[in-house]
């Protein structure tokens, strides 16, 4: 009958490989990513209506005046023309929110979790290689 190191050691093994392999990998796409990301500024602009939609217009970081239609429908008559914050994105101005941008961190996330179960695993066996 085999004891509990002849039965552990292969299992830690093997999620070290379950870690590490596809961990790091993760880890080098997310920086990737993170990388090739434009950077998003904010600028006070001001709501208007335009054909039932709303829209809005601010002064760039190189002083040119931008017009973007949102994708909501303006309530009819009840908005005033009014200052927002407006976050747009530097690479691509056109692309802009009243709200904060929101990243996707799934992959970097993914990367951490596995990468550390790898190297748990790796001490873990060599804890059970020493001991």
């Amino acid at each position: 009958m085999a004891g509990s190191p002849d039965v552990l050691g292969p299992i830690l093994e093997m999620m070290t490989w379950v870690g590490f392999v596809p961990g790091v990998p993760l880890l080098v796409i997310a920086w990737a990513i993170a990388r090739r990301r434009c950077p998003w500024a904010t600028a006070d602009g001001e709501q208007f209506t335009a054909g039932g939609f709303l829209g809005v217009q601010w002064v760039d970081q190189s002083n040119e005046e931008r017009k973007v239609l949102l994708d909501v429908a303006a309530k009819d008559g009840s908005l005033t023309s009014r200052s927002v914050v407006v976050h747009y994105d530097l690479c691509h101005p056109s692309r802009c929110s009243l709200q904060p941008p929101r990243y996707d961190n799934t992959v970097l996330i993914l990367g951490w979790i596995l990468t550390g179960i790898g190297l748990l695993s790796t001490i873990g066996g060599l804890l059970l290689v020493i001991l």
